[in-house]
């Protein structure tokens, strides 16, 4: 929702000193019979993006963001080299350090001796692509999927990592990507919010994860995202309480929205429009909730697709199998998060217990979507805020070594929705440290995204404090057309 221009509020100042003046009886009759007319289709008219967008072509009308909390180690599961094997023991030259900006936890080492990943890698699909072992689920897609090895970032550390890619700064405060995708494109759905987001938690270390990672920012409060939770309420106080049935809710939120309405039309707070809209998607939300989250709806070929975890509520696998429940439904971004990344210690061991938790889920999600012909027109993205280091965080041990934050390469990868299929993108050089063909930044990332959903990245403005933002900022950002179909 744009903010009333100077003229319309000149407009509205004169209209409502009319009313006032004439007498509140005539204002509020007519008030009231537009307001009980229009409170149910309120939501609706809010739940619509902007009229100008889609302003492109896009192939997706949908995208599911599936985020690893924590930098996921692209040496270990995607950006392998022979050439690692003999670099194993060997100090990192300073030459490929290059004087890098090193984090607190690894800045005080006198040596950085090169890891070797520990798994074994074989190549997969028609065009060879090497996948660790960890991954073998993820294997069998290979050939569906692009991922890219050259992505980067400037932050070294979560927080700012994490809310760099998710909403187009390092400092807190800016919309994330699914309340731009909300803001411009809205809903398909009349039911259920545009934006969604689920977590599930991993077995490793765990960072953080805040509401401003799906806030709405400066945007209007009813494009944030809305979190569900994997234990009793789906979303807190969805169900009524007791005493209060379906029909008098209905009487509450319209006696609701014709004082809302009243207050809209005298001070022209946006936030005022968005209670109202909010108030009606619950009330829809309450039928639409449950069927969405009761997947014993779904055939038992399908729950194998996501792996035996599917049944348990919380789970990565569950997540998925909701997600797409929800694009089948129209919801337009869902935002699944996956904690526990973050391993400086132990890493043999930890990332094994996290690509279990994924691998199955994620190769099943895009089973699912083209068995049921949604493949091509749902995004799917999977990956992290940065990579990590070749060279071991403490002393070198084949058994319990750790790995650093590393934001000048790591791999991400994409599917459907106009992707290229059984592809890869950027290379690194043999320690995976430095990119050596076709950087991407996150904002190019970004950039590709809203593309693929119909949105010129440059022309999703918001004006706030004088300045147009939009999702990628005033640095230059481009689309990645080189993966696309």
């Amino acid at each position: 929702m744009t903010m009333p221009s100077f003229d319309d509020y000149l407009t509205n100042v004169t209209r409502r000193r009319f009313l006032l003046s004439t007498g509140h009886g005539m204002g509020a009759a007519a008030l009231s019979g537009l307001f009980q007319q229009g409170a149910a289709s309120a939501a609706t008219r809010s739940n619509a993006g902007l009229p100008a967008f889609p302003n492109k072509a896009g192939k997706a009308k949908r995208a599911i963001y599936l985020f690893f909390s924590g930098g996921p180690s692209h040496i270990d599961t995607f950006d392998y080299k022979p050439a690692m094997r003999g670099l194993h023991g060997m100090e990192l030259p300073d030459s490929i350090r290059n004087g890098q900006r090193l984090t607190g936890m690894t800045s005080g080492q006198s040596s950085f001796p090169c890891v070797a990943p520990m798994f074994d890698f074989k190549r997969h699909g028609q065009h060879g692509t090497w996948m660790s072992e960890l991954l073998p689920h993820t294997a069998s897609i290979a050939d569906h999927i692009t991922i890219v090895k050259s992505m980067h970032t400037e932050a070294i550390n979560h927080d700012p990592a994490i809310t760099y890619i998710n909403t187009g700064v390092q400092q807190p405060g800016k919309p994330s990507l699914g309340s731009w995708l909300s803001y411009g494109l809205g809903s398909e759905t009349e039911n259920m919010p545009a934006y969604v987001v689920m977590i599930s938690r991993g077995r490793g270390q765990l960072q953080a994860l805040y509401d401003r990672l799906w806030g709405s920012g400066f945007l209007p409060s009813r494009h944030q995202g809305v979190k569900l939770r994997s234990a009793g309420e789906p979303v807190l106080f969805l169900n009524n309480p007791p005493g209060v049935n379906r029909p008098m809710r209905r009487s509450m939120l319209d006696q609701l929205a014709q004082l809302n309405g009243e207050s809209y039309e005298r001070f022209k707070d946006p936030e005022t429009q968005t209670r109202i809209s909010q108030y009606e998607m619950a009330f829809r939300m309450q039928m639409a909730v449950p069927d969405i989250m009761d997947v014993s709806q779904e055939s038992e070929h399908t729950k194998k697709l996501y792996g035996p975890d599917v049944d348990k509520p919380g789970s990565f696998a569950r997540n998925c199998l909701l997600a797409r429940r929800m694009a089948e439904q129209g919801v337009r971004f869902i935002q699944l998060f996956h904690r526990g990344w973050d391993q400086h210690g132990d890493l043999p061991r930890r990332i094994r217990w996290q690509c279990e938790d994924i691998d199955q889920a994620c190769a099943g999600l895009i089973k699912d979507l083209k068995e049921r012909g949604m493949f091509d027109e749902t995004l799917v993205i999977c990956g992290g805020e940065f990579g990590r280091t070749i060279y071991s965080q403490g002393k070198l041990s084949e058994t319990n070594h750790g790995r650093d934050h590393h934001g000048r390469c790591f791999s991400t990868w994409l599917a459907g929705g106009g992707i290229k299929e059984g592809f890869e993108f950027g290379k690194t050089d043999d320690f995976s440290y430095n990119i050596t063909e076709n950087p991407v930044h996150i904002r190019d990332l970004n950039a590709t995204i809203l593309n693929q959903l119909g949105i010129d990245h440059e022309r999703l403005t918001f004006r706030y404090q004088g300045l147009d933002e939009r999702l990628t900022g005033v640095e230059e950002a481009r689309v990645v057309k080189e993966i696309l179909a």
